[in-house]
């Protein structure tokens, strides 16, 4: 018996050691990761709550390089969280958000972050409550102020929200890293992060404002979105780009369309289509074999009407555009059958003139 004992504790221990070596060299090499370069990168900084969800929000966006949780607004120099929770520095949660302008810019981070807030609640933010959760956002120029109050206005004036917008705009002092334990803490600590979001009432608020509420205020706040001017859209291109609409076949604008050109997304410019790859499908859609480029679209599943289509979407816009078919000719079997409300037909004498000249080549 004692033997065996023996032999079973020896086995346990050598088990801890195992586990034990496995989290060291998963330690070392999480450390040994090179850091990123910010040194390039723009910033912007907002406050907004809980800067755990803030922080996992921001990093969510195309174009963020790196969101750091801190503190900004009071006057202590070095606060610690233990300061900063009691309410008596002035400081709030907040986030530094370091991101490429050449994917994104202030106005959309601004935007973004609107949408990921109660801007309307002046004593703390969801669970969260005292002056350090309220929402703000700290602007580092002056350009970046009068940025941060267009879109204040441009929400209030939306009707979106019956309360007050009580998000303060602020001019950015000192920003303080906040305490290593703070910083990426969804994904270092998934469990406890999902565990008090899901109980914070934030995904719910947010959930009922911008996903269920189909009012007409929404929409139209919604019309201007991704840096994209959605205003002078027209019903039919509003109605399939942005609620995943479709067009009547044969009565659209592209579908017998036989000149030669490229077809871009209507609201980016981006080109999404060549002539030379559509086909007459007899759907009375205009319909192609492939995109002009592997990056132009991207596939989402679409499990409406139950069943499971293949969704297209621009990935420059995020327009909807069609769905996509295994059922086209050769050389790929695919029918990406597109709506005509979701494109602009550029002829190929006019590439150059608008802007569209590398694409030429094609015509050749």
């Amino acid at each position: 018996m004692k033997n065996k004992t023996a032999t079973v504790s020896l086995i346990l221990i050598i088990l801890a050691l195992i586990i034990i070596s496995i989290i060291m060299i998963f330690s070392k090499n999480k450390k040994e990761q090179p850091a990123k370069d910010l040194s390039q990168a723009q910033i912007a900084t907002f406050a907004g709550g809980c800067f755990w969800c803030v922080e996992a929000d921001f990093e969510k966006l195309p174009g963020v390089l790196e969101a750091i949780s801190g503190y900004a607004g009071g006057k202590e120099k070095n606060p610690t969280y233990k300061q900063v929770s009691s309410g008596e520095t002035g400081h709030l949660e907040s986030v530094r958000v370091y991101y490429d302008d050449g994917n994104t810019n202030y106005r959309d981070l601004v935007r973004y972050f609107f949408r990921h807030v109660d801007p309307t609640d002046a004593d703390g933010s969801f669970v969260d409550r005292g002056q350090q959760y309220t929402s703000a956002i700290f602007y580092g120029s002056d350009k970046e102020k009068e940025i941060a109050e267009e879109e204040k206005r441009r929400l209030e004036d939306s009707g979106v929200f019956k309360k007050e917008i009580v998000t303060a705009i602020e001019s950015l002092g000192e920003f303080y890293e906040a305490e290593e334990y703070h910083q990426d803490y969804s994904n270092k600590n998934p469990i406890r992060y999902k565990y008090y979001r899901s109980g914070s009432g934030r995904d719910q608020f947010l959930e009922d404002v911008w996903k269920k509420n189909d009012s007409r205020e929404v929409r139209e706040y919604l019309r201007e979105v991704n840096g994209f001017d959605l205003s002078q859209l027209n019903p039919i291109q509003y109605k399939v780009t942005q609620q995943d609409g479709t067009e009547p076949p044969y009565k659209n604008e592209y579908w017998d369309e036989k000149r030669d050109g490229i077809y871009v997304d209507l609201i980016s410019g981006e080109p999404l289509f060549s002539s030379l790859d559509k086909y007459d499908s007899g759907t009375g859609w205009p319909s192609f074999t492939r995109p002009i480029s592997k990056d132009a679209v991207v596939e989402k599943e679409d499990k409406k009407f139950f069943s499971t289509w293949m969704e297209i979407r621009s990935s420059s816009s995020d327009a909807h555009l069609g769905h996509v078919f295994p059922d086209g000719p050769e050389p790929t079997g695919l029918r990406y059958c597109m709506n005509s409300a979701a494109l602009r037909f550029v002829p190929k004498e006019d590439l150059e003139k608008e802007g569209y000249k590398e694409y030429l080549k094609l015509f050749k």
